[in-house]
């Protein structure tokens, strides 16, 4: 028996959705404008076809930067607006000031409200129609876990922490377990294939940490409905794609032998790149420092009151101890009963050291480490090896993050909040690994461009 299949988009095609109907709307708003009004400024035409790729380069570019494609972001319709606002004036902006790869500045401005107001409405419509018939139901995802209850729960969480439209509607436990401790329904062994018949599944997930948990009568019902076309996945294979991180908690003691480190960590063209990139990025990090060091300087005279530079011991590559440099944004003494984490409205920061720490300032020294080689631009952050000595003893594979060089920016940085317990350190960790698993120029493009977008958006740490 066949199993008839729902349309459904993973994460990943959605994303891929939005950018491309992004920019057809846009491009079809255009061409009404220019049927229907006086419009001449743009036009499609293959004589120009660069102005229509660069237009789509630039939607997608400042797109990413205000987090147009983030789906949480997509999902809600302030925060929808207001990233469409900043992604149209930032898009029209820049078009405007490119004229060699763009139409020429038109003589007539009203020109360039229409263009301006054109781009707005076509996002503006698109996205509410995106929010309206399509988020809260083409994208629902019905699974079935193949799992012992006791981890169900939590597994289960995990994922719909980050697609709520992740809908798991029940689980087939081990031949060996009797007892339900989760709040899922569980399938009846012997109603297994009838119940995914009936419930049309999207797909089958496989989160046994023991292969010899799955019984040979359950090995076979499952090839078979390989066989019929039902996608069967495992669960670390769905965590990563969903969460873009790595299910540490899930991981056996056995991940040295099998953990994919990227190839980029041995590439010697990427490590070429990246150190190339480093030292011309790192050199133009201090001439900008300079240049607004008069500023700060004068600001930490009046709310400071104290050395401005301070430094720190963190742990590098191969937990290898450096000496980090930072402008200072807590007061006098602030760890003189013991280093202690920083935490959110955390009383020992100065009113000079919250703005320096929003936006990322406070860290411009730093860029002196990079030069020097004890930094990259991009990896895990450095911790200080008190910290890590703590960390390292509750989470496993936490000294992983040092197989690369610590970064400036990094994955983990661009994806989550401050960390200021175990379970924030915890899931830094995962985003930490994730990259280390998947390090390449591609990330490293995407990672700066988040972090573009958390300095305008004033939300550094």
């Amino acid at each position: 028996m066949k199993i008839k299949k729902k349309i459904h988009f993973e994460i990943s095609e959605r994303k891929i959705l939005l950018r491309i109907i992004d920019v057809l709307f846009v491009l079809i708003s255009l061409y009404i404008l220019g049927e229907v009004f006086n419009f001449s400024y743009f036009h499609l035409d293959f004589s120009n076809f660069y102005w229509t790729i660069v237009l789509a380069l630039y939607l997608n570019f400042f797109g990413t930067i205000f987090e147009l494609y983030n789906l949480q972001v997509a999902s809600n319709q302030y925060q929808m607006v207001r990233s469409i606002i900043l992604t149209t004036s930032s898009t029209v902006l820049f078009y405007l000031l490119t004229p060699i790869f763009t139409p020429t500045l038109p003589e007539n401005r009203t020109q360039i409200i229409y263009f301006y107001f054109a781009i707005l409405v076509a996002l503006l419509i698109w996205r509410f129609l995106y929010l309206k018939l399509f988020a809260s139901n083409r994208f629902i995802k019905r699974v079935l876990f193949v799992c012992d209850s006791k981890s169900l729960n939590r597994m289960a969480d995990d994922l719909t922490k980050v697609n709520p439209h992740y809908q798991v509607i029940g689980f087939v436990a081990s031949h060996l377990e009797h007892e339900n401790k989760s709040s899922y329904y569980k399938i009846p062994f012997e109603e297994f294939e009838e119940f995914i018949y009936q419930n049309r599944l999207t797909e089958i997930v496989i989160a046994f940490k023991k292969k010899d948990e799955i019984s040979v009568g359950l090995y076979e019902k499952l090839l078979n409905l390989l066989e019929e076309g039902v996608i069967i996945r495992e669960y670390d294979q769905v965590y990563e794609a969903s969460t873009n991180r790595l299910p540490v908690a899930y991981l056996s003691k056995d991940f040295y032998k099998y953990f994919p480190f990227s190839r980029s960590n041995q590439n010697k063209f990427y490590l070429t790149f990246t150190r190339v990139f480093d030292v011309i990025f790192s050199l133009l990090g201090i001439s900008i420092g300079l240049l607004i060091l008069p500023l700060i300087l004068i600001f930490n005279l009046i709310w400071n009151r104290g050395s401005l530079f301070y430094t720190q011991d963190r742990v590098g590559k191969n937990n290898k101890p450096f000496t980090i440099y930072k402008l200072r944004t807590m007061v006098k003494d602030a760890e003189k009963d013991g280093a202690v984490f920083a935490t959110t409205n955390d009383t020992r920061i100065t009113p000079l050291g919250k703005f320096l720490r929003k936006s990322r300032l406070d860290e411009v020294p730093q860029f002196i480490n990079v030069l020097k080689g004890e930094m990259s631009i991009i990896g895990p952050r450095p911790e200080r090896p008190i910290f890590v000595n703590q960390i390292a003893e509750k989470l496993p594979f936490y000294q992983t993050r040092h197989v690369i060089k610590p970064g400036l920016t990094g994955w983990a940085q661009v994806n989550h909040s401050y960390t200021d317990t175990i379970d924030d350190a915890l899931i830094k960790l995962q985003y930490d690994l994730f990259y280390i698993k998947h390090r390449s120029i591609f990330l490293d493009i995407n990672i700066l461009i988040k972090t573009i977008g958390t300095v305008l958006f004033y939300k550094g740490q």
